[in-house]
């Protein structure tokens, strides 16, 4: 299998080309990293690019959706929630139908939380997490379209770390890891298995009152935070907004 990813400088975001074998067919994968990379990718390869696939809605996610259908004529695709926030989508995907494309097969897995419609696609051993899922970190559930902190933990430890070890994440921002990794040393799935304590810290995030129950990094280098309000409601919030 071919994976080719580029990365836009100051979204971070990425935008992820995979093909079956030289000479085949080639699916991407958010549309948010520059796409010039990735068509010199495809081309050097002899690919035939059939299918542009969106973990989510958001702008950095999507916006060159017009250059691939442009230059290839791609059919995109998207969870019905998520597509009835675009104009350009040909086709939804149910959670857990599998896409075909050549010599791919893709299995799509239905991780709300940063996103309603979150979809994160598995194929040759690789998950491809959207903002679900970050080396370090994870999404938040404050963006537009978000569910809950309770929906995020449950696609990361009930889904996501249900896939074997060695699989690779693929995250829509940054660098790759792998479950494994992810398992053993993200400070969000290490507290939720209780290994580590939470903290006991006092903040305030805007108008609302609670406590930093973890300060942990970001993919852009920053923090992000975990804060039980204090009404006993949870909550993952940017690191940034928190006045500790």
């Amino acid at each position: 299998m071919i994976v080719e990813r580029s990365m836009q400088a100051d979204w971070l975001s990425n935008a992820y080309l995979v093909g079956d074998e030289e000479g085949g067919t080639g699916v991407v994968i958010d549309s948010g990293g520059p796409s010039e990379p990735l068509i010199e990718a495809a081309e050097r390869n002899g690919l035939d690019v059939k299918l542009l696939l969106l973990t989510h809605h958001h702008a950095d996610h999507v916006a060159e959706n017009h250059v691939w259908k442009e230059r290839y004529g791609v059919e995109i695709l998207a969870h019905p929630l998520e597509a009835a926030r675009l104009l350009d989508v040909d086709r939804t995907i149910e959670p857990g139908e599998p896409i075909e494309a050549g010599g791919l097969r893709i299995e799509s897995l239905h991780t709300p939380g940063h996103t309603d419609g979150m979809l994160n696609f598995v194929t040759g051993g690789e998950v491809f997490t959207g903002d679900t899922l970050f080396k370090g970190s994870v999404g938040g559930v404050r963006a537009p379209g978000s569910t809950s902190f309770g929906d995020l933990k449950r696609s990361i430890m009930e889904v996501l770390m249900k896939l074997p070890p060695e699989t690779v994440v693929r995250p829509g921002h940054t660098d790759p890891t792998t479950i494994g990794d992810e398992w053993e040393d993200n400070p969000f799935v290490r507290l939720w298995r209780g290994l580590d304590e939470e903290g006991t810290e006092r903040c305030r995030v805007g108008e609302e009152e609670g406590t930093l129950i973890l300060w942990g990094p970001d993919y852009d280098g920053g923090h992000k935070a975990w804060v039980r309000w204090d009404d006993g409601r949870d909550d993952i919030v940017p690191g940034s907004a928190v006045e500790r």
